[in-house]
C-alpha cells in the first residue's frame, strides 16, 4: 500500500501565528481611543468578572485577536 499525505490545509488546530490574513477591522465611535484585538476584550471583561484564564483561554485569545481588531471611529 502507498502512504497517503495528510493535507493540513483545512487543520483548524494550527497555530495562530501561521495565519496569514489580515484582521477584520471593526470601527466603534467613542468607545475606545486605540486598536485592540477581540481575544483581548473578552480577556478584559471576563477577568473582571473574576474569571482566570487558562492555558485554552489563552490560544482562543490570540486566534480572536487574529481575527476581528477593535479600532477607534474618527468622525473628523
Amino acid at each position: 500500500m502507498s502512504e497517503m499525505k495528510k493535507d493540513n490545509s483545512d487543520d483548524t488546530d494550527s497555530d495562530p501565528k501561521e495565519h496569514k490574513h489580515k484582521p477584520v477591522k471593526i470601527k466603534l465611535p467613542m468607545f475606545i481611543s486605540e486598536e485592540i484585538g477581540l481575544g483581548d476584550v473578552i480577556k478584559g471583561v471576563t477577568s473582571t468578572f473574576g474569571i482566570k484564564p487558562c492555558g485554552g483561554c489563552e490560544k482562543r485569545a490570540e486566534i480572536l485577536n487574529n481575527l476581528v481588531t477593535l479600532t477607534p471611529w474618527n468622525r473628523h
